[in-house]
């Protein structure tokens, strides 16, 4: 009996031990053009270049054929699906899916706001997976002209006042029509939703320009499709400006790394109850060039995958 325990305990360290997952962030450089780019960390401090820091995937659909922001979700099928911005101004979004971040699918476009004919845009968009449902929600910022409230000075952004838009699907072959997913008394932008304590977490921008904002703020709902309330917390970030969040689980914080745009830098927060954030700005280190990238784990396995590359 006391062989077959330690065995068993063998065992199971080594499932354990296989089973170790690692951080990655995907993202971009310059505009995109050149497509995907990977980091891994294995403290979420210290974010180091893959591949020698080039490119994973060359983007091939858009306009402007470009990869900005692109955002990487695992699914429930072990699939990596991803999104991204494939256009300053398409009114679709680039998708592809990848079993080992290597090797990818044609990309195509999703038309997501094709149905709108003065929609001006399709930004960041991001995923959740929804239990409940049993589907993905892929979300995004669209400014749709005289649609919502209007934003002081928005002629300073170019006109741009976003709302958040999504569609679902559970294939990524049929797409529910696109709604309307989160509309504030502000404009916003790269939204990111973290699944934490049986509540989903959206982290968000206020892009208003006037007063100026350009920070990020939370807000959460008890399911993934929402509703999320409108009625935002105060800032997490500082006086910089701040955009493009998203969420890593590292031990017993939730780190936010998010884009100081005007400084060409990366900062980020962290918390241990979601309430009070704590600047590590100071701490964290990035690749050169990065923007606007998004954060997930993976195992060990993929992880050797892609430095074997």
């Amino acid at each position: 009996m006391n062989r077959f325990l330690t065995v068993l305990f063998v065992f199971l360290s080594v499932t354990v031990m296989a089973q170790k997952e690692v951080y990655l962030f995907s993202y971009f450089v310059d505009n995109g053009q050149d497509g995907l780019h990977l980091a891994f960390s294995n403290d979420g401090l210290k974010w180091t270049p893959l591949n020698e820091g080039k490119s994973y995937l060359t983007p091939t659909v858009g306009k402007d054929k470009l990869m900005r922001d692109p955002f990487i979700l695992k699914g429930s099928d072990g699939m990596f699906h991803m999104v991204w911005t494939s256009g300053w101004w398409d009114k679709q979004i680039g998708y592809s899916e990848s079993k080992d971040l290597i090797h990818w699918s044609e990309q195509k476009g999703i038309p997501v706001m094709e149905y709108e004919p003065t929609a001006k845009n399709s930004w960041a968009p991001e995923m959740v997976y929804d239990p409940e449902n049993k589907e993905y929600i892929i979300f995004w910022a669209t400014t749709i002209p005289g649609r919502h409230s209007d934003v002081s000075d928005s002629e300073h952004e170019k006109g741009l006042n976003h709302r958040m838009y999504c569609t679902k699907t559970r294939d990524f072959k049929t797409f529910s029509p696109t709604e309307l997913f989160f509309n504030p008394d502000f404009s916003t932008i790269d939204a990111t939703i973290l699944p934490k304590n049986n509540k989903f977490y959206m982290f968000l921008t206020n892009e208003n320009p006037n007063p100026p904002q350009k920070n990020i703020r939370i807000t959460n709902a008890d399911h993934a499709s929402g509703s999320y309330p409108v009625k935002v917390s105060e800032p997490i970030t500082g006086k910089y400006w701040a955009e493009g969040p998203t969420c890593l689980e590292v031990g017993e914080y939730v780190y936010v790394y998010f884009d100081k745009y005007t400084e060409h830098k990366y900062g980020a927060v962290r918390s241990k109850n979601m309430v009070d954030w704590e600047d590590v700005s100071d701490q964290v280190s990035f690749p050169t060039g990065v923007r606007h990238g998004t954060a997930f784990k993976v195992s060990e396995a993929i992880m050797k995958l892609l430095k074997n590359k």
